[in-house]
């Protein structure tokens, strides 16, 4: 073989490995917007929800009205969000909002009764636990972009091909702590 034909087929393999990489941070960017979508679908759900249990829970909680007020301002800031950052902190502040309200609605024995605010709480419960997992998710595909970017050889040619890294789904050290429930 000539000195031609290997060079010709070293380029030739060079060539299929940058098409291959290529296509594989594509479809890895592609599973982290969809993950991060997926989170954007159930934040969406619970914003929906929270008027209709504000709405429950006012004639009950007369008395309670900071924590109404918390719960309305938080939501209001998650739908200001835009970057990933701010959405996951707003979210953060609405789900520590609605674990208050769910404490406080322990001294409200006609409260917890009631079937509409049981309904609610069931549906806001069972929605936090799939944003819980499509964070989990998003994460785990955030994490598995990052490694492939930055892996030898890849991260040779994920640079020049304009893949940079994207950020995890993480918690504030504020959120990390405790939660304090008093009655």
């Amino acid at each position: 073989m000539n000195t031609l034909g290997i060079i010709g087929i070293i380029a030739g393999v060079i060539v299929l490995f940058i098409i291959l990489l290529y296509n594989n941070l594509i479809r890895l960017k592609n599973q982290v917007k969809n993950s991060w979508a997926q989170i954007d679908v159930q934040l969406k759900r619970r914003n929906d929800l929270i008027p209709n249990l504000v709405e429950s829970v006012k004639g009950y909680m007369k008395h309670e009205k900071t924590v109404l007020e918390n719960i309305t301002n938080a939501r209001a800031a998650m739908t200001k969000a835009e970057t990933v950052q701010e959405k996951a902190d707003s979210s953060n502040m609405l789900s520590d909002t609605l674990k208050s309200l769910f404490a406080v609605s322990e001294n409200y024995p006609e409260l917890k009764a009631n079937e509409n605010f049981l309904q609610l709480q069931e549906e806001i419960t069972g929605t936090e636990n799939k944003i819980s997992y499509s964070r989990q998710h998003y994460n785990d595909i955030v994490m598995m972009f990052n490694t492939k970017i930055q892996t030898f050889p890849n991260n040779m040619f994920a640079k020049t091909l304009h893949f940079t890294a994207e950020t995890s789904f993480e918690a504030t050290e504020a959120e990390k702590k405790n939660v304090k429930v008093s009655f």
